[in-house]
């Protein structure tokens, strides 16, 4: 029965994902667990597009606000903890768009074999080796530490693999022992916009995220003592905005880059996306005021099954 399975909503950034959770948590009674690997961390609001107390409707969320910039959150926690949030009542909905955790939540392990992406992989090979080796110690410093700094084949590897999953290559290999857990009783659902629509509202996002004051918030870390290369501050935004505040970016120069590289991350998103069997997947509308995805039509399709 569709009463007893966890709800599953998976698409790209900006799509409308957390408004549809919450209706439908409203609807049905449920409870909403995060499965963004950014919002996890507290006083990180702004850039991680984390959905505010009001926001929330007085709809429970959980793996929100939990951990501190500087501590470790893993493959392995997120399966952990929800694993233990879905054993509890009352059912769940599982909402976000970090494609590793989805993937190793359904599918029962965390490393799939990620294909080459020969695009990728040139245009990082045109960067020269060191500046390549110092990028890597930014994103996964655990990688960084058993790669040595010529070892240029690894270090390409390395940083495909973050580029394409957003997740360090350290961290997959610590959540492998997820293996033969995969998660029963689901029903996966995604939200699909056409591509000029989907940059559309990100450069929306992106512009509402400097005027909520995204740079002040990035000020105010870096003033409580956290480090720039913290694995939390490569998320979007949060490594742009420290570029502007070092000075190496103009204010314009980050908004540009901000907008194209969360295009990017939505591309790598639907690629992961494409992996997953059984998704039904909904249009969001372009031209509604809100531009939500009709959930009566969610809720037929849940009691149908």
């Amino acid at each position: 029965m569709a009463a007893a399975k966890t709800i599953v909503i998976l698409g790209p950034t900006a799509a409308g994902k957390t408004k549809l959770a919450i209706k439908l948590a409203k609807k049905l009674v449920r409870e909403i667990i995060s499965a963004d690997s950014m919002q996890v961390y507290r006083r990180m609001d702004i850039g991680t597009a984390k959905p505010t107390k009001e926001e929330r409707q007085g709809v429970p969320h959980h793996l929100i606000d939990i951990r501190n910039p500087d501590e470790e959150w893993t493959v392995s926690d997120f399966i952990d903890q929800t694993k233990q949030l879905i054993s509890k009542p009352p059912q769940k909905i599982i909402v976000g768009g970090t494609g590793l955790y989805l993937w190793s939540l359904l599918e029962g392990y965390s490393f799939p074999l990620v294909e080459a992406d020969p695009e990728l992989r040139k245009r990082l090979s045109k960067e020269p080796l060191d500046k390549l080796y110092k990028k890597l110690q930014e994103v996964d410093p655990k990688a960084a530490e058993k790669i040595h700094a010529n070892d240029k084949k690894r270090i390409l590897r390395a940083l495909e693999v973050f580029e394409l999953t957003g997740v360090p290559i350290s961290d997959q290999a610590k959540g492998s022992r997820t293996q033969g857990q995969r998660l029963e009783d689901y029903i996966l659902i995604g939200l699909n916009l056409p591509r000029p629509e989907l940059y559309r509202r990100i450069e929306e996002r992106v512009d509402k995220m400097i005027e909520k004051g995204l740079i002040e918030e990035v000020k105010n870390l870096l003033a409580k003592g956290y480090s720039k290369d913290l694995k939390s501050f490569q998320a979007l935004g949060y490594k742009e905005a420290c570029k502007y505040l070092d000075e190496k970016w103009d204010k314009a120069k980050m908004i540009e880059e901000l907008k194209k590289q969360t295009r990017h991350f939505a591309r790598r998103q639907m690629t992961w996306f494409r992996r997953f069997k059984d998704v039904k997947w909904f249009d969001a509308p372009t031209c509604l005021p809100d531009r939500q995805v009709d959930t009566s039509a969610v809720l037929d399709y849940i009691n149908d099954i």
